[in-house]
């Protein structure tokens, strides 16, 4: 059954016909996680780009910092070796209603080689699809669920601009965390993010306030990683255009002020037999019902959590999130309730499972780096049958480390376990 918002090339080409869609959004994501691409007419989009011609971009986009200045040192593209274009290929299955834009369809691109069509193993949808094939070939399928919270204020970002982005104002002077009061102050715009996200065919379960003055969260439902990680971009991307289009601003930053609690992505997985039919993460009668499967997979988690800060937490600002007390996760740990710990366990029934939640990546670049980064770390564990340090049920967190990388050296692919792999991990106090 075709799910709420989606379209197929039929009816793009009927609504087309009736003038209710006049532009087709061709869209891809850049290394910070942000959207690129082209508004096309839909007859050219049908007739030309879902051709043999197909669309196309520069090189220089995968090689760009935020502020869109190209980087020197990235082999695949650079000054030195020249900008050429690659192909952009329509995904099908993303095509959808744009309905915060009047008269507008958009679809996510994969990216490929202009010469021979092969994928770009450096764009991050490609890098997030083949980390899917790795574990499709160990018998896996990850699914993912994530959460997302930011800040809305009152101003809209060009009139922050102008003032040198000093003292915005957020939506709320009051904590909002789950308070039914304030948020109705702000329902007027958070209902359009929710019904706008359903109606671009992203199933959305609820918002509530968060613990901070003007913080929201929106969660999303949880699937297949590669639609999560879609829907999760096309999310941020959505909110952030529906703020503008209302004369305000909201903000994904990890830490946009000392004075408030930051902005996390609560990322949840879990994995399940290939198909995705059946969860692998429930252990049968005996408590605390974790298989071996989810053991290996939470240890995985836990040995590479360190090196893997690189990805949680790229930019300085993500590491001004990591304050004690302030609901951020400040040591690697797991726990079956313990909301700040850097690694969470929950669960309830065999119907549900357990899945893995991971309370550190904060709220900078995209998401497909993260959920890439669950896949190959939750994996190795499962290949080398790592240890989450205990099987028992515990409220309070075990194990803790520092929330630093070990190491800038990259790891190099071996059948040996690598030494983070073979390194057990360890039973310390609650707090670092």
């Amino acid at each position: 059954m075709q799910r709420q918002g989606m379209l197929t090339i039929e009816e793009l080409q009927e609504l087309s016909r009736n003038n209710r869609i006049d532009t087709v959004l061709c869209m891809f994501t850049d290394l910070q996680g942000r959207y690129m691409g082209k508004r096309v007419l839909p007859d050219f989009f049908i007739e030309e780009i879902l051709g043999a011609e197909g669309l196309h971009a520069c090189l220089y986009l995968l090689a760009i910092d935020m502020e869109m200045e190209p980087l020197p040192g990235y082999k695949y593209a650079s000054w030195e070796t020249g900008y050429g274009d690659f192909r952009m290929i329509p995904d099908l299955t993303t095509l959808r209603w744009c309905p915060w834009i009047d008269k507008t369809a958009m679809v996510l691109c994969d990216i490929a080689d202009e010469e021979t069509s092969e994928p770009v193993a450096v764009a991050p949808r490609q890098i997030l699809k083949d980390q899917i094939a790795k574990a499709a070939a160990q018998g896996y399928q990850v699914k993912t669920g994530s959460e997302l919270e930011f800040y809305l204020f009152k101003d809209p970002f060009d009139d922050l601009a102008e003032r040198g982005y000093r003292d915005p104002r957020p939506s709320s002077p009051y904590i909002m965390d789950y308070h039914m009061l304030q948020t109705t102050k702000d329902e007027w715009f958070i209902r359009q993010v929710r019904n706008h996200m359903r109606g671009a065919g992203i199933p959305v379960e609820f918002s509530k306030g968060e613990f901070g003055k003007g913080q929201h969260e929106i969660n999303i439902t949880y699937s297949d990683a590669l639609s999560n990680a879609d829907h999760h971009a096309i999310y941020k991307h959505g909110a952030k255009e529906i703020a503008a289009l209302n004369g305000v601003a909201l903000t994904f930053m990890a830490k946009w002020t000392m004075a408030e609690a930051g902005s996390s992505c609560h990322l949840h997985s879990s994995v399940w037999d290939v198909d995705g039919s059946e969860s692998l993460m429930w252990g049968g009668d005996t408590p605390p019902h974790m298989s071996d499967t989810f053991r290996w997979y939470l240890g995985g988690l836990m040995t590479t959590a360190r090196e893997m800060a690189w990805m949680y937490a790229p930019f300085v600002n993500s590491y001004k999130r990591y304050q004690l007390g302030s609901w951020a996760p400040t040591a690697i740990v797991w726990s079956a309730t313990t909301a700040h710990a850097g690694s969470v366990r929950s669960a309830s029934t065999p119907a549900s499972a357990w899945s893995a939640g991971c309370r550190a990546p904060t709220r900078t670049r995209t998401s497909r780096s993260r959920q890439r980064s669950r896949a190959v770390c939750g994996a190795s564990g499962t290949r080398w049958n790592l240890p989450s340090s205990s099987a028992a049920t515990r409220t309070r967190p075990r194990t803790c480390r520092a929330f630093l990388p070990l190491s800038t050296k990259r790891s190099t692919p071996s059948e040996a376990a690598p030494s983070h792999a073979r390194r057990s991990v360890t039973s310390s106090s609650d707090t670092c």
